[in-house]
């Protein structure tokens, strides 16, 4: 029987796209930052938000899940995204996906609970700067005013017709993440790029 295990390092959906994303932030002088946050970890956690295993999940994670929809609560090394009345999306640091998951599944008990690693489903792109919003703004019908959408709030949604998990960061100058499946990554930072033209 052939050995299955993996033998290379995993590589993101855009490592070949860097240096492009980096000379634009260059050449933007400020405007716009570009970047790949690769190979974070991403776990979907599904449960009964009103029970005690809820509770109990965010003890084990040192944060409360968010309740109040579309909302993200983060400490410094965990962000957990608010995605239905019953689901999250929690977002660490690479590797630490298992870790995440037995940490949820233990604080559970024998609640009825889903955990699923989905690390591999989506990258995660930086857009920051003080023209982000403007550049996310051609090619997403949210209104990412401060306002309407500030710090600390996220929403599926499209950008560019691409679905995304779209996320305005807490800190400041922080900018926004935008999770897009790993198999449209590519296309996403060429519309990204090409709407950022104007800013170069």
């Amino acid at each position: 029987m052939a050995d299955t295990a993996l033998t290379a390092p995993p590589r993101s959906p855009l490592a070949h796209a860097r240096h492009r994303l980096a000379a634009a932030t260059r050449t933007s002088g400020g405007a716009v930052r570009l970047a790949e946050l690769p190979l974070l970890a991403q776990v979907g956690v599904r449960l009964d938000a009103k029970g005690p295993a809820a509770d109990a999940v965010g003890l084990a994670l040192g944060l409360q899940l968010p309740l109040e929809p579309n909302t993200v609560v983060r400490t410094r090394e965990l962000t957990a995204l608010w995605l239905g009345p019953d689901e999250w999306l929690l977002v660490g640091q690479p590797d630490t996906q298992r870790d995440l998951e037995s940490r949820v599944r233990a604080a559970a008990g024998d609640a009825h609970v889903s955990v699923t690693d989905v690390s591999a489903q989506r990258t995660t792109l930086l857009v920051a700067g003080p023209r982000a919003g403007d550049l996310l703004a051609h090619g997403c019908s949210l209104d990412l005013h401060p306002r309407a959408f500030g710090p600390g709030r996220c929403a599926q949604t499209t950008l560019g017709r691409t679905q995304v998990v779209l996320v305005a960061r807490d800190e400041p100058g922080g900018g926004f993440w935008v999770l897009v499946r790993s198999s449209f990554a590519g296309y996403l930072t060429d519309w990204l790029l090409d709407a950022a033209t104007e800013y170069l």
